[in-house]
């Protein structure tokens, strides 16, 4: 006897729907992604750090304004000019409201003739741009030394002189660096095709890296051994880091394996060979660490970092690299590109060790900073309704 049962359909339609072997709805379990983007976006942050990074990208736009202004013919900019250069120097707010927060920066005033709103540099801010270019020009020596310093560190001793410009501020060079300072010393340097910059002058004695500095302060006031102390790298963690199970023995671990300096290019590769990736990979940090430490400001955009890549024989992927060691290291997002700043050289936002390039750029972002305050304006900005 046929016996027929009467299913409900919103029961048969809910098994359907919801049945462990529908393999149109079936939700699959996936792997958490653990890329560099992920980790950069999930680590502790460092407020000091990312402040300081809006307050110099700020800067950065005044000075690309300065430079615009600088290279016009006629003697007076108006207002309206500089609202057409907004997309070139990146300013993503008015022109006018921008000039009325920085009176100490611009001073506005009625074109005589033309009867157009110009605006143009305070003499402060004058000053202190001359300044800037007068200190470079008496440190041309360190900055010789600084670029020597590369050159060695480069496994050719050859560097890219596009590359060499593009970081130009941050090692305290001149703009005009290959008359100045490349062809001022044909002793030292040399322009090798149009645009390769050449060591000539091959020292025997390697130069000490500055971390290993840091090593003899630590063995000769901290009384710590040296297997302790000889490979080692300061370490400080941004507020706020976790430590994981293990981190510590690993990091114990990682700053007592040994290492080539940055000085030595021609035998990495050998390291690379014979299996010592993690060697390998340390001699990278230390690449980092020199060059950083060689900068004015011991930070660097990390897109202009990657154009030293391969004459710094360094294949490794340089973000993740960063991300290995927050110890070391900080990369703040703030800004259209990634900042790496040198940890142990900064305390509250300021350079430990200041160098004169670096206190006159501290007395521009003081400036800067000032704004509105205490300042005497007699030419009403009514009109900068841009």
């Amino acid at each position: 006897m046929l016996v027929l049962l009467r299913i409900p359909f919103a029961f048969l339609n809910e098994s359907i729907s919801f049945g462990h072997f529908n393999c149109y709805i079936q939700k699959r379990w996936k792997k958490p992604v653990n890329s560099a983007q992920t980790r950069l976006e999930n680590r502790a942050r460092d407020l000091q750090f990312d402040k300081l990074v809006r307050q110099i990208k700020k800067l950065k736009l005044i000075l690309r304004l300065h430079e615009l202004m600088s290279q016009r013919r006629a003697s007076h900019t108006s207002v309206q000019l500089v609202s057409r250069w907004s997309n070139v120097v990146g300013l993503n707010v008015g022109v006018g409201s921008f000039i009325q927060k920085h009176p100490r920066i611009f001073e506005v005033y009625t074109h005589p003739v033309k009867r157009n709103l110009c605006c143009r540099y305070s003499q402060e801010m004058l000053g202190l741009i001359a300044e800037e270019a007068m200190v470079i020009r008496e440190s041309e020596m360190v900055a010789v030394q600084r670029l020597k310093k590369l050159l060695m560190m480069s496994r050719t001793g050859r560097l890219n002189a596009h590359a060499l410009w593009l970081v130009r501020t941050e090692f305290g060079l001149p703009d005009n660096f290959r008359a100045s300072i490349i062809n001022k010393y044909p002793e030292t340097f040399r322009l090798v095709l149009p645009d390769t910059v050449e060591l000539v002058d091959q020292d025997d004695s390697l130069p000490a890296a500055e971390v290993e500095k840091w090593r003899e302060s630590e063995y000769k006031e901290k009384w710590l051994s040296e297997y302790e102390t000889r490979y080692a790298f300061p370490i400080q963690f941004p507020t706020g880091f976790k430590i994981e199970k293990g981190y510590r023995e690993k990091l114990k671990t990682w700053q007592r394996l040994p290492y080539l300096k940055p000085y030595n290019p021609s035998e990495a590769n050998c390291i690379r060979t014979s299996g010592g990736i993690e060697r390998f990979e340390k001699r990278a940090v230390g690449i980092l660490h020199e060059f950083l430490s060689l900068t004015v400001e011991n930070m660097v955009d990390i897109e202009r970092l990657s154009h030293f890549r391969r004459d710094f024989n360094m294949t490794a992927n340089l973000r993740e690299l960063l991300l290995k060691h927050p110890g070391i290291f900080y990369i703040s997002t703030k800004g259209k590109s990634l900042t790496v700043f040198l940890r142990e050289k900064y305390a509250k936002g300021c350079l430990l060790e200041p160098n004169p390039v670096y206190l006159v750029r501290r007395k521009m972002l003081d400036l800067v900073l000032l704004q509105c305050r205490f300042t005497n304006r007699e030419q009403p900005l009514e009109e900068l309704n841009l």
